[in-house]
């Protein structure tokens, strides 16, 4: 994980200082920036930055501007942080695309262990080939999904739930088993964060997304006649 660069974007120095002390003890590169129109300068004159940790109440431009831009640019993986709780709160940020969301306060020894998880299944991606069924093409080197031939935008937590249907085909799996392998931590909200995204992700693999089959009062299995 050395020398990976990670932007963290907040209007409080004190928490600035907080999440970088621990991402550096790690062996992480900090960027840092006190508002969002700053972040997005910061995001586009750095074309090496592997994540990014982003507060929604700034000056300037706010969190869910800021990931709305980058989203429309990029897939770098973003960590929402924020002092908002509320469940339509971390329901919009999924679905801007947000990868992971963490409430304040937290503990920094948990958000340096996401941001690791993270970027640990970014780097394994690069390690693995294409993959291929009913019409759905996946290379995890260039982390692009096609569908019969035409490339779909997937956001990082979507492309790792396609990727994770892939390698279990035809396996019944669980709500649990699905977010505790594609989350890579222990879960304790409910099912809808799943649900949330599998619909997002049907809506986008157009016809293609009924091969993500729904198993009532369990979760969800990708099934193929391949």
């Amino acid at each position: 994980m050395d020398d990976l660069k990670i932007l963290v974007v907040d209007d409080e120095s004190r928490m600035r200082k907080l999440v970088k002390d621990f991402l550096i003890k790690d062996g992480y590169i900090v960027l840092e920036a006190g508002d969002g129109q700053q972040a997005l300068d910061m995001f586009y004159e750095d074309k090496d930055i592997a994540l990014i940790i982003l507060d929604v109440m700034m000056p300037k431009r706010d969190g869910w501007e800021v990931c709305r831009e980058i989203r429309n640019n990029s897939k770098v993986p973003i960590i929402m942080l924020t002092a908002k709780s509320e469940e339509r709160d971390e329901l919009l940020g999924f679905e801007l695309g947000v990868d992971e969301y963490i409430s304040k306060p937290f503990s920094p020894k948990i958000l340096a262990a996401r941001v690791s998880a993270i970027l640990r299944r970014t780097n394994q991606a690069a390690n693995n080939q294409v993959m291929e069924a009913g019409g759905i093409t996946i290379n995890k080197v260039a982390h692009s999904v096609f569908v019969d031939g035409k490339e779909v935008d997937l956001s990082y937590k979507e492309f790792e739930l396609l990727s994770f249907f892939f390698e279990n085909k035809g396996v019944a799996l669980s709500r649990e088993k699905i977010l505790n392998n594609v989350w890579n931590y222990d879960y304790f909200g409910d099912a809808r964060t799943i649900d949330t995204h599998v619909k997002k992700l049907r809506g986008k693999l157009g016809n293609k997304g009924d091969l993500i089959k729904t198993i009532w009062g369990m979760g969800y299995k990708f099934e193929t006649n391949q």
